[in-house]
């Protein structure tokens, strides 16, 4: 599929997926999705990828590089709620004495969305639900300032071992690596490094459900909200 020439076409090549089966894109793009499942999401975002001519792959750019554009996929049950927490990118856990929200990959990646839901029905077929295009509102981007720094303040304090995915009202933190013996440096609170697992941040799903019916939502933490949201 060729790229998208500019944001319109991309929205409108997204909003002409509304009610398609997964299952027929899948079928008629030559990708084997899987049942429905962690370790599936990762073949539906490149199904996607492939039927709306996002160019990025695995790259550190966006899913359309000239737009500027990420896309997200997230599955949603019948309420529109979605089922698990967003990624958004890794953390340089190293660097993070330095990192300012200002200028980070995860405020770059965050700069606009094209969120596509994708419907998960009782019997386990999934079908493609309306895209939004988003970006963040000045309030909105100041709660995600604060996440930012309050978390990569403990992660450069040393506290790495000890920051769970509580921490944060919309943007948390979990591991990202494909195996649990995957090491990366970090700052240990001695001053100096220590070796732990990848981490990288996610959108709860508090969040990204809230945006999905308003774009300008400013939702509050849940009392006794788990981790996985």
């Amino acid at each position: 599929m060729r790229t998208p020439s500019d944001e319109a076409e991309l929205v409108a090549r997204a909003r002409a997926l509304a009610g398609r089966s997964l299952e027929g894109l899948a079928r008629e793009h030559g990708v084997t999705l899987g049942s429905v499942g962690r370790s599936t999401k990762g073949k539906t975002g490149t199904l996607l990828e492939r039927v709306l001519g996002a160019t990025g792959g695995s790259s550190a750019t966006w899913d359309f590089p000239s737009l500027g554009v990420e896309l997200k996929t997230v599955p949603v049950d019948l309420r529109g709620v979605p089922r698990e927490s967003t990624f958004v990118c890794t953390i340089s856990l190293r660097d993070a004495d330095r990192a300012e929200w200002a200028t980070s990959w995860a405020r770059a990646k965050l700069r606009r969305v094209l969120w596509v839901p994708v419907l998960v029905l009782p019997d386990g077929s999934r079908r493609v639900a309306g895209a939004l295009l988003w970006s963040p509102t000045a309030a909105q981007d100041v709660v995600l300032a604060q996440d930012f720094e309050d978390i990569m303040g403990r992660i450069g304090a040393g506290e790495v071992e000890g920051l769970s995915g509580h921490a944060g009202r919309w943007l948390q933190v979990r591991p990202k690596a494909a195996h649990g013996r995957v090491r990366t440096a970090a700052p240990a609170r001695d001053g100096g490094l220590l070796a732990t697992v990848p981490r990288g941040f996610y959108l709860r799903a508090l969040f990204t459900g809230a945006l999905l019916r308003d774009p300008v939502a400013l939702p509050g933490r849940r009392e006794g909200e788990s981790s996985a949201g």
